[in-house]
């Protein structure tokens, strides 16, 4: 499949989710398949998953995984505490964190070089800098064309995006475009039937548009018009099967609601272990407010940190619990690191230079830090790590080959991969 010739989306997944509004795909009287759960259950024990959790807006991991308490015009008030892993200290309000950190590594040598949060969301999701000829597949839409596409007939998308719009499919193509959930605690857009419209009305729709997508297709139109016709009917079978039910938290015991904190970001992350559960690929989590060029420590002491302790500290433990860490790829990142210096208002500036990002699970090893900055956590001084090493090590994780190579359709060579090496600490 990496070797063949990718024809442009020549659609944007806004259109055709507000077309799929207007024409109401969906009809709740269709019947599929029994081979559908048996495909299923083959994608859970055949593919990884990944669960991408993005920090937007730059998150100061100074003050989360990398603590400089020595550092007198740095440091900031926050204390480091022990963790499950031997000499691994992190912030004192990531204590649910802290248990798990056997489990995942923590990366202090990160140079991204784009400080602006545009190029730097673009970077880590792609392993690329913005280029005005071409735009890039994410991580997430290249997880979907070389994982989810090994079994047909999946009910569910293999790129959910979750309180996060991500980064597109770019020349790979609609069909894997990240299907958006803007708020796991709410009903998810366009799932449900028109009011008004009755089965026999809808299932004519349906007939009818049928058959202008096939005549559509028959005449060559290109890749854009398979893609809008599969994602057409993968999206028919979401809304009538019931994987669809992984969207549906309200089935969760009230005990795991609250451990991973009801807020969006928390829901967020629950939803995500029922997506891979259920065999997706690849999942987003967003959560925002990281641009703290003032007031840092409070809003990550009393609001950002809490919130991601309880979620992102369960989501391990439950994977764990649940035998699916090992199948399991947890990558945490934002659009870059921030200032070691503390500006006058208290705040951290923009910081791309030396900052942290946290890999685990997916039969990495775990319970290290690799790299180190030196004492005011400003300059690299051991194990420098680049954005393309970790899409080189998230590559190998995921089991795709390091050498994968697409063909854009203007005749450029584009790797997954280009010049990064995998961690060796974590992936051998």
């Amino acid at each position: 499949m990496s070797d063949g010739l990718i024809i442009p989306s020549g659609m944007s997944r806004r259109h055709f989710m507000g077309h799929m509004a207007t024409t109401a795909m969906t009809l709740p009287a269709l019947q599929f398949m029994s081979t559908l759960e048996a495909n299923a259950e083959a994608v859970r024990k055949s593919n990884k998953s990944c669960i991408f959790l993005w920090m937007g807006g730059g998150p100061a991991t100074i003050d989360i995984w990398d603590l400089k308490p020595e550092s007198e015009k740095n440091g900031g008030p926050f204390k480091p505490i022990q963790t499950s892993a031997s000499g691994v200290m992190i912030s004192e309000h990531l204590p649910t964190v802290a248990k798990q950190m056997k489990h995942l590594n923590i990366i202090r040598s990160l140079n991204s070089k784009e400080g602006n949060h545009d190029r730097g969301t673009y970077a880590l999701h792609t392993g690329y800098v913005p280029n005005p000829t071409v735009v890039h597949p994410s991580f997430g839409a290249i997880c979907s064309y070389e994982l989810g596409e090994r079994l047909e007939n999946f009910d569910l998308p293999h790129f959910i995006s979750i309180g996060t719009p991500s980064m597109g499919a770019g020349f790979l193509g609609m069909a894997h475009s990240p299907f958006m959930v803007q708020n796991p605690n709410a009903p998810i857009a366009n799932l449900l039937p028109p009011a008004g419209v009755s089965n026999e009305r809808l299932e004519r729709r349906l007939q009818m548009l049928g058959l202008v997508e096939n005549k559509f297709v028959s005449q060559r139109r290109g890749q854009s018009a398979k893609d809008h016709k599969s994602v057409y009917g993968k999206t028919i079978r979401m809304m009538n099967s019931r994987y669809g039910d992984a969207f549906k938290l309200k089935g969760e015991p009230d005990a795991v609601r609250d451990a991973y904190g009801r807020n969006e970001f928390g829901s967020g992350c629950l939803m995500a272990r029922r997506l891979v559960e259920m065999g997706v690929t690849f999942v987003e989590v967003g959560m925002g407010g990281w641009d703290t060029h003032a007031d840092n420590f409070d809003k990550l002491g009393k609001d950002l940190l809490p919130k991601l302790d309880k979620a992102m500290g369960t989501l391990v433990s439950d994977l764990e619990q649940r035998g699916l860490l090992d199948s399991t790829m947890i990558v945490w990142a934002g659009d870059f690191g921030r200032t070691p210096r503390i500006n006058q208002n208290a705040g951290r500036d923009h910081w791309p230079n030396s900052w942290s990002v946290v890999m685990g699970g997916g039969g990495m090893k775990g319970g290290q830090a690799v790299g180190a900055l030196d004492k005011d956590g400003v300059d690299i001084v051991d194990r420098p790590v680049g954005v393309m090493d970790l899409i080189a090590t998230m590559t190998k994780t995921m089991g795709i080959k390091i050498d994968t190579q697409y063909t854009t359709p203007r005749g450029r060579p584009v790797k997954v991969v280009d010049g990064g090496t995998p961690i060796k600490e974590l992936v051998g």
